[in-house]
């Protein structure tokens, strides 16, 4: 037998959505896209970019959100690039009751809607409010902040691509810090967005005490729905806040998404919690961290940080600082040893 016969073939096999992959796996391993029983509440046809984080967090978490409703859901929408590539007029994909608002009162919006299935004796119809950073984070905030104030009954989707991806890449208050956008270009001495400014929406939710505050990256899917659906089964506001990148915006190719989202989460510079009533109840533990440089290198809005024989080595080490303070803050280690 010759060295060349000897060699076989190894085939992998997908298992994150409804193929044969997932005979391979238990069933209670398996997604809720992997089954017979999904809503597909995101149809085929959409004009979502290649690699669209976005439209991958947007099924998983409404797809999860109906399974954990039996059904009865109720979607509002922000304006903003999930509205925009899921329903170019006279079109839609949507497959379930869906409510496109304006860019800043979808929670009020949402609000509205649950009360209205009270009143009609509606209760097990679940409602769920979503957004980009944009939309939350900027010009949803006050509404958002006066549906945690009131505690109703709407679970709110964060969809956080880091920026208005929608009209062209201009910077939100998600906008991480050195970050290029149209409004934060890479000039100057300082190139990129500037330090000290922007938002921490998990933080402003769990200081209005409200029952869930979550966040959740579409690198890890389960974690993602799992967290959807228990927030689901808990009366009153909850927030979920999800990474989705943007090919696009972060100038990284369009078959990296997910490798990605997961080093965000590995550097330490997106944690993974679980919080309710303003304590941290739980936090995802980093399986193999890596330095934030190897985060930032890969994506074009950080290149200005990575010139030949220029590199910003002051930015990147304060960069790297944030992300250690995540990680003794959410205790993201646990008992692991840092390398």
């Amino acid at each position: 037998m010759t060295e060349e016969t000897a060699l076989q073939r190894v085939k992998f096999y997908q298992t994150g959505t409804h193929t044969v992959g997932n005979r391979l796996i238990d069933k209670g391993a398996r997604s809720v896209q992997s089954s017979m029983d999904r809503s597909n509440a995101i149809t085929s046809g959409h004009r979502a970019c290649q690699g669209c984080g976005e439209a991958l967090g947007a099924r998983y978490a409404l797809d999860a959100a109906m399974r954990a409703a039996e059904g009865q859901l109720v979607a509002v929408n922000a304006t903003g690039c999930l509205e925009v590539f899921t329903t170019p007029y006279p079109e839609t994909s949507w497959q379930i009751p869906w409510l496109h608002s304006l860019f800043g009162n979808a929670p009020a919006v949402a609000t509205g809607v649950a009360a209205a299935m009270r009143r009609k004796g509606r209760s097990e119809v679940k409602v769920v409010a979503q957004g980009g950073d944009g939309g939350t984070t900027d010009i949803g905030f006050g509404c958002l902040s006066g549906m945690f104030e009131r505690n109703d009954d709407v679970l709110y989707l964060c969809y956080d691509n880091e920026g208005y991806m929608n009209t062209g890449v201009q910077r939100s208050s998600a906008t991480p810090p050195t970050a290029r956008t149209a409004t934060t270009p890479a000039l100057g001495d300082a190139p990129g967005n500037v330090f000290g400014t922007g938002k921490n929406l998990p933080l402003i939710a769990m200081a209005h005490n409200i029952p869930y505050v979550a966040t959740a990256s579409v690198a890890y899917l389960h974690d993602l729905e799992d967290k959807v659906t228990k927030a689901m089964h808990i009366p009153g506001a909850r927030y979920i806040h999800i990474m989705v990148p943007c090919p696009l915006g972060w100038g990284t190719a369009s078959d990296a998404t997910i490798h990605i989202a997961r080093m965000a989460v590995e550097s330490g510079l997106f944690p993974l919690f679980e919080a309710e009533h303003g304590e941290v109840t739980r936090s995802n533990k980093i399986r193999r961290r890596v330095p934030v440089k190897d985060y930032l290198a890969p994506q074009r809005r950080f290149a200005h940080l990575f010139k030949k024989g220029q590199e910003d080595t002051t930015r990147i080490a304060r960069l790297q600082r944030m992300a250690d303070a995540n990680i003794e803050r959410f205790n993201l280690l646990g008992e692991r040893e840092s390398p």
